[in-house]
């Protein structure tokens, strides 16, 4: 694996030096008072290296508040709760060669290899807390402070998902963990602040720092705590019977009802050898953009504890573990304006233009805005310094306005008063603004065409957005129904080829033939989407049914928000006219008998839950995500995209990596591709 940190700042001479410093204290005591720091993660190790560096060459010039070799820099809340053992926190290493250097140091410390194994889980980006149970009771909630003593946050007790205020047996002991913003309770915090005049937050990390440290607000934002460690208090003797090692006392831990880091979506895994730690976490990079919450690297310690105790630690940090950091995730940049753009079911989305930044190995210039209620809510601004949040293939988008970072000089967001697409009127009845006329109207007829002809829709192949844009503009389409009428010579004259004509002319006859679900889709109903266009079908069997269907009807549809009905209702019934043209065409307006919900429940998956990952062959080579989901619901299965509890089947393809060795640990049945194959073979097409 590559280097992942930032180039550590140069600093060249004193003046750099002491300015540097200046900088790294102010943002620390930002971050440490209210959580509004001026400098993202990135930057600030960057700086600390840099400061670090300078230091090692030049030893007469060090300050005594340099943040080097500090906990929280030097400069965290001490507050008055003495910690009953020492709570450091992790050096850090970039890479594989620097997790090498890592344990050959440990196999020195400890006069042999290490033998014990390796426990590897997540660095949670939040914030550190100790836990005190006595009596089976929380009792007292600490942060970490300059690792010798800490802050009181008891009054955070109650508001803290994963840490109950009761466990069984009267246990005494003290839990370590993090306390986080999910990326779910974030956006809800600052709907909450928004709803009472507080400024956002900008990201969830700074978000959790503020949240602990407020007393007294009139409103309660809820966090969520995942264990990471546990020591004796009060000399009860809790680790006594717990096992000699990191991931038998997480396992006690858990069994008070406790939430540790097993139970994220990464876990917690013991590796026999360094290589299978660092294959590990290069996996857990790939799954990081699918996490609920944030993570900025990767923790690998000795799992013994005789191999701890016997490395010890430092000052500063235990020498038996180390943070592996990962490439940053979050960047700030400058917005510099805001597009609206028109989505294919009329759908009015703002997109911001941004100062270019890179982010995650990639140059960012565009990113998404959601909708105009988060840009009323964050009092987002042209000319803000923003958090801007992208990790694998997501789309880039905006978390939120550094508030502290403003000039002045900032100006509003005009929203739109009409629809940037048709200049009619918007329907501003929802946090997501929509034109009036939706997917009919012309602003957002060409994206409708082009999502109807997809592969997921009526999969029309070589009907491309040049032909549909010709096809538009000479007159001769105006909805996906007028596709069906239209003839050889209209379809070369667009094209420009008799040759592509006739293979249209084939595409659009097979497209004839889709099921319901497809045709539905195809439509591109408001809030409707593949799988649900799949549930409706099956629950309707027919559109006919579909179109006489009422709100309270549509809501019995399973996985339907019943919020959504009317609207979805609304829109089947001015769509009226192009199916009525569909069904001149020929189009097929039925579901499958073995694809409806009211079948006979003795299909192959009847009562499972399955879960694919990895790339497909064989008989199921060419199938995307959505064709296997297909697949399975008509095989009688439930598709899911995660590994969970309620998984019963995993299908295992090519590159099969973390939802394959979650399932493992679940103990859920796998199946090869073949395998898979061979059980629902009556319901490949």
């Amino acid at each position: 694996m590559t280097t992942t940190a930032a180039p550590a700042l140069s600093l060249t001479d004193r003046a750099a030096y002491e300015s540097a410093v200046e900088q790294a204290l102010a943002a620390s005591a930002a971050y440490y008072g209210d959580g509004e720091t001026t400098l993202d993660d990135a930057s600030y190790d960057a700086l600390a290296r840099g400061i670090a560096g300078y230091e090692l060459a030049h030893p007469e010039h060090v300050r005594a508040d340099s943040p080097t070799g500090k906990v929280g820099g030097g400069v965290a809340p001490v507050g008055e709760v003495a910690h009953t053992v020492a709570m450091l926190s992790l050096d850090n290493v970039f890479d594989a060669e620097g997790l090498v250097k890592w344990d050959a140091s440990l196999a020195r410390r400890i006069d042999h290899p290490v033998a014990g194994g390796y426990a590897v889980e997540p660095k949670l980006d939040g914030a550190a807390m100790a836990a005190r149970y006595r009596d089976g009771r929380l009792v007292q909630l600490v942060g970490r402070g300059n690792g010798a003593q800490g802050e009181d946050l008891s009054h955070a007790i109650g508001s803290i998902v994963g840490l109950p205020t009761e466990v069984p047996g009267g246990a005494t002991v003290e839990i370590r963990g993090e306390v986080l913003l999910t990326r779910a309770q974030f956006e809800r915090a600052n709907e909450i602040r928004a709803a009472h005049n507080a400024k956002p937050f900008s990201n969830p990390r700074n978000g959790t720092a503020g949240t602990l440290r407020a007393k007294d607000r009139p409103y309660t934002i809820e966090t969520t705590f995942f264990a990471y460690g546990a020591v004796e208090l009060d000399g009860a003797g809790f680790l006594a019977g717990a096992g000699g090692s990191h991931e038998a006392v997480m396992a006690r831990v858990a069994a008070l009802g406790v939430q540790t880091t097993t139970a994220t979506e990464i876990g917690l895994r013991v590796y026999g050898t360094l290589a299978e730690a660092q294959a590990r976490v290069e996996e857990i990079q790939r799954l990081r953009a699918e996490l609920p919450f944030g993570i900025d690297g990767v923790v690998v310690k000795a799992n013994d504890h005789a191999e701890q105790d016997a490395a010890g630690s430092g000052t500063r940090h235990p020498h038996w573990a180390i943070a592996y950091k990962l490439p940053p995730v979050e960047a700030r940049t400058k917005l510099l304006a805001v597009e609206w753009n028109i989505g294919r079911t009329g759908h009015i989305a703002p997109r911001a233009v941004l100062e270019p930044v890179e982010v995650d190995g990639s140059t960012v210039t565009y990113a998404t805005l959601h909708n105009p209620a988060f840009i009323r809510n964050t009092g987002l601004m042209v000319g803000d310094t923003v958090v801007l949040y992208k990790a694998g293939d997501i789309i880039p988008r905006v978390e939120a306005p550094v508030v502290a970072l403003r000039t002045g000089a900032e100006t509003e967001i005009p929203l739109p008063e009409a629809c940037p697409g048709c200049g009619g009127e918007i329907d501003t009845s929802g946090e997501r603004w929509e034109c009036a006329g939706g997917a009919s109207g012309g602003c957002g007829k060409l994206p409708a065409l082009r999502y109807a002809v997809g592969r997921d829709q009526l999969d029309i192949d070589g009907l491309g957005v040049t032909y549909l844009e010709a096809l538009v503009e000479a007159g001769l389409v105006d909805d996906v129904a007028d596709l069906f009428f239209l003839t050889r010579e209209q379809l070369a004259e667009a094209t420009g080829s008799d040759k592509r004509a006739d293979a249209l002319i084939g595409r659009l006859a097979a497209a004839k033939e889709q099921p319901l679900n497809r045709v539905f889709c195809a439509l591109g109903v408001v809030r409707t989407g593949r799988t649900l266009s799949r549930e409706i079908a099956r629950h309707f069997g027919t559109m006919d049914a579909v179109r006489a269907a009422t709100p309270e009807e549509l809501a019995e549809v399973k996985k339907l928000p019943a919020a959504n009905a009317p609207k979805i209702a609304a829109h089947i019934a001015a769509l009226g006219p192009v199916i009525d043209k569909l069904v001149a065409a020929g189009v097929n307006m039925t579901e499958p008998a073995a694809d409806r919900a009211d079948a006979p429940g003795s299909r192959p998956l009847a009562g499972e839950t399955v879960v694919v990952t990895g790339g497909m062959h064989g008989p199921l080579a060419g199938l995307n995500r959505n064709a296997m989901n297909e697949l399975i619901e008509r095989a009688g299965g439930t598709a899911s995209g995660s590994v969970s509890k309620k998984t019963t089947i995993l299908v295992a393809g090519e590159g099969a990596g973390s939802k394959l060795a979650k399932a493992e640990q679940l103990g859920t049945r796998v199946l090869g591709e073949e395998e898979f194959a061979t059980l629902i073979a009556d319901h490949l097409a």
